[in-house]
Parts: C-alpha cells; structure tokens; sequence
C-alpha cells in the first residue's frame, strides 16, 4: 500500500492524470486521482471476488482506516458503487448515508472525513473495486468531475486487472496449448471485440478477467463465446 501527501489541482488534470495512471509505472495510484479534482485523499481498493477485498494505496492513515471500515463491514459507498456501477456521492457525511449503509456511515462520523466519493472500477461484467475520494471539508464534485473520475476509474480497473492477469501468468499458461485452443481463443477474443466496439487487447483482457474470476482455463471460456453461451459485451 502506497501512502501521498499534498495535493494541487494543475491545469488540465484530468488529461495529466490519465496520462500517469495509463503510463503504469507507478504503484501510486492514488496521487493522479486526487489531483485530477484537487481532492485532500484518496484510496484505491478491491472489493470482493475475484480479487479480495485489500486496499491497494492510500493517499493517508486516514484514507486507509475509510477503506477498512467499508471493508470490516462490508458496507459503504465503496461498496454502493461497485454495486450499482455508478458514482456514489455524500458531499456531507453528517447528512447523507445513515439510511444507505448504517454501520459505515456511523464509523466514518467518527473520522474527520465530512465528504466521501466513491467510483466503481469494473471491466466488462468483472467486478474489480472502487476508488474513494475523501475531504475533512465539505466538497461538491461538478458533473464534468464525476465524469473525468468516472473514465479515470476505467484506467485504473484495466490496470487492476492486467497486474491480477499477470501474477496469474495467463498468458505463459495459454501458450503452452495445442494450436486449437490458441484459435478458439482468438475467435472468441474477435467476437468480443466486435460485440463491444473495443480493441482486441482490451477484448482478450475481458475473456482472460473472466477466466480469473470463475477459476476457468481461458479456452473454456473461450469454447462459451464461439457457441454463444456467454456473452462478455459491455
């Protein structure tokens, strides 16, 4: 876990943002994003299956004491938005969320936190985590700020997802099968891509992610999407 301190909002930063998270060469996911909104805090975590629920950087202790509570509990606007898919705001926490996640709400009051912002990260129908964005003061995000985080989030659960691919090594694991399963596996990542208007590399990301997360070889998966079985479209 990876832990920042300061923030300034430069000029075009969402663009600025995007370009570091998208550059992968950092642990530090957390520092693009703030900055991005110019927002105090900010963490980064997987929630559930497949990956387990861990937080993968805090911009503070703070941040990441807001990620095990929602953890603990399982409950939060974290969890909120990797449910719904969709942003979840509380500008003020001593207003909002008592109703929606109850044990959450009443220990993030404790913390000096007053606004909380979640934004799901997901790929395809793989569920992957959330990124929270968090102030002591009160903050009002615009709807071009909920719309730059939310294609910031995409980077970032692509991100997520190629490094869970790679300690998997899924791909050495592929190319030791026989030629037809290597087919099968092109056809289906083909498909994909055409079914959801990405590029092949994305659309193989979404059947390897899959396979990752129902503990199934990729050419199975695969065999699925060529007899229409399963349908991995956005």
């Amino acid at each position: 876990m990876s832990m920042t301190a300061g923030y300034e909002r430069p000029r075009d930063a969402f663009s600025l943002a995007a370009a570091a998270l998208a550059a992968g060469g950092s642990d530090d996911l957390c520092s693009p994003l703030r900055a991005a909104v110019a927002m105090p805090g900010a963490v980064v975590s997987t929630l559930g299956p497949p990956m387990g629920s861990q937080t993968v950087c805090a911009s503070s202790r703070l941040g990441a004491r807001i990620d095990e509570i929602q953890i603990d509990l399982g409950e939060g606007p974290s969890w909120e938005a990797l449910r719904t898919r969709h942003p979840v705001a509380a500008a003020d926490l001593r207003a909002n969320g008592g109703a929606r996640w109850p044990g959450a709400w009443a220990a993030l009051r404790e913390l000096e936190v007053t606004s909380l912002y979640a934004f799901p990260l997901f790929v395809g129908k793989l569920s992957i985590g959330s990124i929270a964005l968090y102030s002591a003061a009160v903050r009002e995000l615009s709807g071009d700020d909920l719309a730059g985080m939310s294609r910031l989030a995409a980077i970032v659960s692509g991100t997520l997802l190629r490094r869970g691919l790679d300690r998997l090594d899924v791909e050495g694991a592929e190319a030791s099968d026989e030629p037809y399963s290597r087919r099968e596996v092109h056809q289906a990542t083909g498909m994909i891509a055409a079914r959801s208007e990405i590029d092949v590399d994305d659309a193989l990301m979404l059947l390897q992610g899959h396979a990752y997360a129902t503990g199934r070889p990729v050419r199975d998966v695969a065999a699925d999407v060529i007899a229409r079985v399963l349908d991995l479209g956005l």
